[in-house]
């Protein structure tokens, strides 16, 4: 006998309910570049949710400042230029000198590829 309506969704409604939204977190990242720099060491849920919010506000901080350099420049496109400009403004000394080299490492890896 074929379902009714009103069952089909009532079980629609109840399969609705199970769905958990996912939120997209750095923690595994955070993680795996603990593991590279002290294989030994674990971190806590706590200590990965200040990572996460960190990396999510840096994040944030360079896009704001590199899109703004975008239109200082009355250009229309993002580019590698300006990102690594914005860390060069935001990231203090020996950091931004790190941050610049290991992006430009990814970058070229990436376009290798």
């Amino acid at each position: 006998m074929p379902a009714t309506p009103a069952k089909r969704a009532k079980r629609v409604q109840q399969e609705k309910r199970h769905h958990k939204k996912r939120t997209e977190t750095f923690s595994v990242y955070i993680y795996r570049v603990l593991k590279q720099v002290h294989p030994e060491t674990g971190v806590s849920k706590k200590s990965m949710s200040i990572m996460n919010s960190f990396i999510n506000d840096i994040f944030e901080k360079i896009a704001l400042e590199a899109s703004k350099l975008v239109r200082y420049n009355k250009k229309h496109t993002l580019s590698s230029r300006e990102v690594q400009t914005a860390v060069r403004l935001l990231l203090p000394g020996e950091l931004a000198k790190h941050a610049v080299s290991e992006g430009t490492k990814a970058v070229t890896k990436y376009t290798s590829s």
